[in-house]
């Protein structure tokens, strides 16, 4: 799994494949390292909280950094209830999972040691190396189960 990201690794991964460490990428790296546990965002989240801040990225620079965020495993790619990606850092001390409501959006986070050792268990046996484990979990909370509202 991957280790936590400091500003100086950022730089020497991306210089070691070629790229560079440009203003706007350690930004956008700085915003997820400060954002709280349970948070996710996703571009269009992080364009508007950037701009409140008077920050000057494009919405296109910011879908292609997070894009190799997370292809370099820094951040975790989520594909939420609300129809498109949402991001959070890749922190392998706080593994976790998500439950959501597909009716409100509601999400909630859990931890399952025994889904992270099945993960482990098969990409050891398959000759794989693992970047990262996550199951999400749609269904209808108790709440809209409870709404007058068809599912």
């Amino acid at each position: 799994m991957a280790a936590p990201y400091t500003v100086t690794s950022l730089k020497a991964e991306l210089n070691e494949k070629g790229w560079r460490l440009t203003p706007q990428r350690e930004t956008i790296l700085q915003v997820f390292q400060n954002l709280s546990k349970g948070n996710h965002l996703s571009a269009e989240d992080l364009y508007n909280l950037l701009e409140g801040e008077g920050e000057a990225i494009s919405l296109s620079t910011i879908y292609r950094t997070l894009k190799l965020m997370a292809r370099m495993g820094i951040l975790r790619e989520l594909e939420l209830a609300e129809g498109h990606k949402h991001y959070e850092l890749n922190q392998p001390a706080y593994h976790h999972h998500h439950l959501i409501c597909v009716r409100c959006n509601k999400t909630i986070e859990f931890k399952s040691d025994s889904i992270l050792k099945v993960g482990v268990k098969t990409t050891q046996k398959e000759g794989y190396h693992l970047l990262d484990c996550q199951l999400t979990i749609h269904a209808v909370c108790p709440a809209c189960q409870r709404s007058l509202l068809p599912i």
